[in-house]
Order: structure tokens, then sequence, then C-alpha cells
């Protein structure tokens, strides 16, 4: 709907779907949804759950974060800026709103979130108030519903909001391993790292009539593949077509269908009572902690030790301007995952296919030995002709790959093998077919698989670190980066096309984002910096192998030592930190 007066005064609306004037009252009586061609006007928070939760039972859980800005961002206008303006227009603290309520007398917690507030983007508060719900939901045991409303992750936080990603799945993943519900709601729009997380990876997965969901938005698919899209392309029937949701619901029905489904969730699981507050707040303690990371324990030769976020003056060796390391970790000469299967490992053997019918170019992966040991290497492969990179589609994985990386991640626990993976993509594959096979969910099921993984995973970014697709192998006990690398929740060039005035702005956004080995070694989402010989990897891949190997043996031999439940216990405290208390520290730190 478009609006032709401020809203207190508006008396009618014309709807953006059959331009039909209406009157307002008459509106809202039918929850917003035009009665004359059925479009589902967008919703805030505040009315979203007034329309699905029982009258007078909504409590709000306590937002209590600070101030955060962890990265410092400036583009046109400073990050503070463009979230006290974002607080003003919609009297929200930030673009999610949480809280305890019954829908038709069955307890839940909801997460609801709200597209008025920078465009609903998850960042580092959103993700800790999600998971700060989720945890809600574990302690009282009850049912998790969230609402999604959102671009994606929130580029002005940087790789820290690509954190948020893995942290909100894994507290998924402790819900599923309680035996509680999680339900998610797709609303207008819901897109990038939220599609690829939570939204997708919970029990069930509802979309609302009208509703659109994606990994790449269909400006971006249409300015990569160049090619016009289908009709209702990414809309609720679309998603119910390919088999991506449950079911698709009308608004005035949505409320029917969470009660019935929460009935059935209630019937079928023996009451049991609420873990007490004062009993599960140390756990919270324990986990939302801003000092260090966690420690692992040191191997018996001594060669390693396994800590937290760096301090000043510990960020490894130096890197050139961030445009330039960009450019650096996109030469088409820097060694390859198949370049280092080769001369890092020995016996490798590849394995195929991810078995529902699919075999993605862009992902290799397979059984090999380092220093005698065998292991489960997993990476992004690009090449150095034209012709190769056009083969394996620039190391953008399709849902395919995905699913084949998640099949090997699974067997390497089973067979009790140690799981190695080697990042170097732009980004998933944005393509038609890709978001027809369920790209989003592929790469949420690889996440929140990762977070329980019961099998040491190491892994390394050995040139683009892009985004979910990135993540998606990226979720380890120990982060290691090559010195040239960079890992980003979006590329600079994206960046600046949405933030700066044009895409020519992108070295201004490369060092903004803070995507460079140093920057991200400060703020703690990489754990160890692997030197390249002088100038770059390219230059002598023969001594960037040895680095490598090297750095692979002092920080996968610690972790062979540590008792699977624990190993997932600590990488889930890793992940746990990249909250907004602990972001909001860093910068007021800086």
């Amino acid at each position: 709907m478009t609006a032709t007066a401020p809203r207190e005064e508006q008396l009618w609306s014309r709807c953006a779907g059959c331009a039909s004037l209406l009157y307002r009252k008459r509106l809202r009586r039918n929850l917003d949804v035009c009665p004359e061609c059925g479009a589902h006007t967008r919703l805030g928070a505040p009315e979203r759950l007034r329309q699905l939760v029982d009258p007078g039972s909504l409590r709000l859980l306590p937002e209590g974060l600070p101030e955060a800005d962890p990265i410092a961002f400036v583009d046109v206008v400073p990050y503070p800026h463009r979230l006290t303006a974002a607080r003003a227009g919609t009297g929200l603290a930030e673009a999610v709103v949480c809280g305890t309520a019954s829908i038709g007398g069955h307890p839940a917690v909801l997460a609801v979130m709200d597209f008025r507030f920078l465009g609903g983007s998850l960042g580092c508060a959103v993700g800790e108030l999600i998971t700060r719900a989720a945890e809600r939901a574990l302690d009282d045991r009850t049912a998790l519903i969230l609402v999604t409303a959102s671009g994606g992750a929130r580029m002005q936080e940087g790789a820290l909001s690509l954190m948020q990603m893995a942290t909100i799945s894994q507290a998924i993943a402790a819900l599923r391993e309680a035996g509680l519900l999680t339900v998610s709601v797709l609303t207008d729009p819901t897109y990038g790292g939220v599609a690829a997380s939570f939204a997708t990876n919970t029990d069930l997965v509802l979309a609302e009539s009208g509703a659109r969901m994606g990994f790449a938005g269909p400006r971006v698919i249409r300015q990569v593949t160049g090619r016009a899209l289908p009709e209702g392309f990414q809309t609720a029937d679309f998603l119910l077509r390919h088999g991506q949701v449950d079911m698709v619901v009308q608004r005035r029905s949505l409320r029917g269908r969470l009660v019935a489904l929460l009935a059935v969730t209630r019937a079928g699981r023996p009451a049991r009572p609420p873990v007490p507050r004062q009993e599960a707040a140390p756990r919270r303690e324990r986990l939302d902690a801003g000092g260090p990371g966690p420690t692992l324990p040191v191997s018996g030769d001594g060669r390693a030790t396994l800590t937290g976020p760096a301090t000043a003056g510990d960020e490894g060796p130096a890197v050139l301007d961030a445009w330039d390391t960009v450019r650096l970790a996109r030469h088409p000469g820097r060694p390859t995952t198949l370049d280092y299967l080769d001369s890092v490992f020995d016996g490798f053997v590849e394995l195929h296919g991810d078995r529902l019918g699919g075999d993605c170019p862009a992902v290799v992966g397979g059984v090999a030995r380092l220093d005698g040991r065998h292991v489960m290497v997993i990476g992004h492969q690009k090449g150095h002709t034209t012709a190769e990179l056009v083969a394996r589609n620039f190391g953008m994985a399709s849902p395919a790959g995905h699913r084949k990386a998640l099949r090997l991640m699974r067997l390497a626990a089973r067979l009790g093998l140690p799981v190695v993976t080697l990042v170097d993509t732009p980004g998933a594959d944005p393509g038609v077919a890709a978001e027809e096979q369920g790209q989003a969910a592929a790469i949420a099921e690889n996440i929140l698989t990762l977070t329980v993984l019961p099998t040491p995973v190491l892994a390394v970014i050995t040139g683009e670190g892009g985004s979910g697709g990135a993540l998606a192998l990226a979720v380890a006990d120990r982060v290691l980066m090559l010195q040239h690398a960079v890992y980003s929740v979006i590329s600079p060039e994206g960046c600046a096309a949405i933030l700066w005035p044009d895409r020519s702005a992108a070295p201004q956004a490369a060092r903004a984002l803070r995507l460079t080995a140093p920057d991200l070694r400060r703020l703690g989402v990489v754990d160890e910096i692997v030197p390249e010989p002088a100038p770059a990897a390219h230059d002598d891949p023969a001594e960037a192998a040895r680095q490598l190997r090297a750095a692979l043996l002092a920080n996968l031999l610690p972790l062979l030592d540590v008792p699977p439940a624990m190993l997932v216990r600590l990488r889930r405290q890793r992940f746990r930190r990249f909250g907004g208390v602990r972001a909001g520290a860093r910068a007021g730190a800086r």
C-alpha cells in the first residue's frame, strides 16, 4: 500500500496491487489486506504481534543493548546517524521485537522483525536479541516463532553481521536437540543472510501470502545472469511449488494455523515445568561473557595455543591497503583448492555428488592425508584460466555444491575424520536455477549442521570469503586466513552500489568493511593469519603451500585431543560471543 497522508490522519489508502482506493478503517479491520485483490501490506512488528498473540499476554523481553558501531563504519552517512534516524522513524530500538506470549492459550516465544528499521537488516544487536529469545524458549521449554522481514545481513557491521547467522543457527540447533518446535513465518521480503539461516533452518517454514524469499535478490540475479525472471519468481507460491515452504497462509488464517501447530506439539510431548529463571541465568552469563573466547587444550608437543580474539599488536603480518588486498585475493594466479590438495595434502581421493541429482563443480571434496592423518577436505574451486573459471562457475556453489559439502561433513563425523575447509568464493551462485533448488535453505542447513558436527572443523579463508556462501564452509573450531585473503558480508562493489552514489566507490567500501585479515583478527572473526610469500601467494605457490601446511598442522593437532562434546560446546561459545554486547564492548575500545 502507498500512504497519501500521515498515518494518524489518513482516511484513505490506495492499494499498490490493484490501485483501488480503500477506506483506512475497513483496511485495518481486514488486517491490512486489500479486500479487492488480496494484496498484503507490510506490517510493523508491533502490529504483527497484536494480530498474532492473545490479548494481554505479551511480555517483551528486555533489550539492554549498548550503542554499537563495531567497525566504525562510515559511508556518505555515519552508521550511528542511520541508527538514530531508524529509531526515531519506527519507535523501536532495533529491527526485531522479542517477547513471550500465548497464542490460542499455548505459550511461545516470538521474535518479530520489522523491515522499516534499516530494511530489517541482521546486525549484532538483532542477532543477540533473537539468540536470547531462542535461549528463553529453551529455558521455558516452549516453541520459538520467528517472523522474518529483512533484506539480509547489515553491511555496516561487516563480517560481524555475518557471524550472527551462525550464532542464531546454533541456538536453533539447541532447541532441536531439546525437542522443542521452531517455526519461521516468512513475510515480505526475506532475503540474504536471514533467508540463508534462521528463516529456513527451523522445523516448519510458513510463508504469508504475497511474501518473497530468496538468497539473492531479483535485481542482483538480473544483473548477473542478464535474464528476465520467471513469472512469480521467489513469491510464496513459487516457494511452495519448489518445495521450500510447508504452506502458504493468508494473513487472516495465520494465527489459526499457528494455534493448530502449537497444539499438536504440546499434545505430543509430556508437559515439563519451565527451568526457573535463577537456574538458567548462569548458563547465559557464561555464554554472554565479554571476555576472551574459549581456549582449547595445547597438544603434547606444545605447538599451538588456541585462544579467542586478538589483542592490540597481535594481528600478525601486515597487509596492503584493503582494496589492494581485494585485488590480490582475486588474482587469477592465486593457488586454488585443487592446487593446495596437490601440494599440501597427500593421496587425495575426490568424492562427487549430493545424492539428490547434482554434482556442483564449484565445490570439490574428498579424503586425503595430512602428515599421515586422514582428513576430509572440502573447498571452493575457481580456476586460473577463463575456461576453468567458467567451468567451475567462478567458485560460486549451487545448492548441489552445498549439499555435497554437507554429505561429506556428515560422512567425516561418522568416520571420525576431522574436516578441513578451504574457502575461496565471491559468494553463492546467484542464478535462477539456484533459487529454484533452494539456495537459501541449503546454506542454512550447512551452517546449522556445522554448529553441532561432533568432529574437529578447521576452516581457512584462502582467497575471497564472500558472504553466506563462504560461511557455509567456515563455521569451525578454528578459522585461519591467508595474509592477502578477504572475508566480508558483501563485496565492496555491492556495498558501494547500495550505500555510495555508484560502484566506483568500491575502494572506499573495501576500507569501511574491515575485510582484511588483520581487521578480522582484531575482531575475533579469525584466529590466526597465515603468512604469504612476498609479494603474494601466486608469486611462490610452493612457499605458500609450505606455510599453509604448517599452520594446518599447528591448529589441527590440538583439536584432535578434544572430546567431541567439548568441541561442540566450545565451537558454540566461539560464535555466541559475536552478539550485541560483545560488539558494543569492542566499539567502545576503538
